[in-house]
Formats: structure tokens, sequence, C-alpha cells
């Protein structure tokens, strides 16, 4: 997982690219949650916390 530093880093379409690569994931994962195949529950909950961290930086970002 990305770290605040290393998302700071990061340009806005590196950004853009790492938000697509992460909402798909987390597809991927709620899919074999429903399947009953998920096995690290916790991952669920990163890839939701490092998506909005993203999204936050975007956002700071474009008020700059």
């Amino acid at each position: 997982m990305l770290d605040i530093k290393e998302i700071r880093d990061l340009s806005i379409e590196d950004l853009n690219q790492e938000v697509d690569d992460l909402k798909e994931e987390l597809f991927n994962l709620r899919f074999q949650q429903a399947v009953g195949q998920l096995d690290d529950t916790a991952r669920l909950r990163s890839v939701k916390k490092t998506i909005a961290r993203i999204l936050t930086v975007i956002n700071e970002r474009s008020q700059a």
C-alpha cells in the first residue's frame, strides 16, 4: 500500500491511474467476498482508505 508521502510525490496522472487500479481491485475483492473466497477481509478497508487518501490529495491540488 502507498503511504501518504508516496502519494504526495506522484503526479495527477499517476494518481488517477492508481485510483482506477485500486477501484478495480476493490471490485474484485468485493466479488471474492460475495462468493466466499476472500481470506483477508481487512484488505477491503485498506484499499478503500487508500482510495480516499489519493482522492483527498487530488482535491487539495485542484483547489490550490
